[in-house]
Order: structure tokens, then sequence, then C-alpha cells
């Protein structure tokens, strides 16, 4: 499978040294959609509101945030995406609202790849 690389830190598109936008490839491009997965607020995908994790509802409107809930709850994002088998999750911080952490996935041959979010 095949994505659009994105920038680690601003999390927009990269170009290639011909100037044409990047793609990632497996087993990284698996880890980027699952961080991408993990970022999408439920309600948020115009086509699908039932996708994405429930942020407002279940995370961010506790205080503290109920880390292990939060941690199940991404673990559940990162799965839904096609060939992702078990994923790891690892919160760094969360701080103003704002989570941040990393994803490490596994596909059925075992690869490993690892994304932050």
């Amino acid at each position: 499978m095949k994505s659009m690389l994105l920038d680690t830190q601003l999390w927009d598109l990269v170009l290639d040294v011909n100037g044409n936008i990047a793609a990632a490839t497996d087993p990284y491009a698996m880890a980027q959609d699952a961080a991408c997965a993990i970022r999408l607020f439920q309600g948020e995908l115009w086509y699908d509101t039932v996708a994405g994790v429930p942020y407002w509802a279940s995370i961010l409107a506790k205080s503290p945030p109920p880390l292990a809930l939060m941690k199940e709850l991404l673990v559940q994002a990162a799965k839904t995406v096609p060939g992702v088998v078990s994923a790891v999750v690892f919160i760094e911080s969360v701080s103003n609202r704002r989570v941040a952490g990393q994803v490490q996935t596994y596909d059925a041959q075992g690869r490993q790849a690892i994304a932050g979010f």
C-alpha cells in the first residue's frame, strides 16, 4: 500500500527530489495511516461520522483524561487501518488539550513500523 508521505513535524506533504509528492510505502505507510486514524476526531470525517476517536466525549472532556481508556481507543483506531494486525500506543504528553505520542504497528508478516502523532 502507498500513502502520501507526511512531514513528521508539520503533518504536511513532502516533496521528493524531483519535486513530486513523495510516497510512503509499507510498512511505514501503515504506521503513518494509523497515526492519521489516531488524529481523526469522531464526527470529523464527513462521509463516515462514526469513524474516529471520541476525543470530545471520552478523552478531552475529562480532567485529567483517563490514560488507560485513551490508549485503548487509540489502539482501536490504529487497528482500523488495512493491514495492521496489532498496535501499541505510547502517550508522550497530554497538555492544553493536545495529545502527542507514538504508535507502533505490526502487519501479518510481523513487520514493525513506528510513527508519531
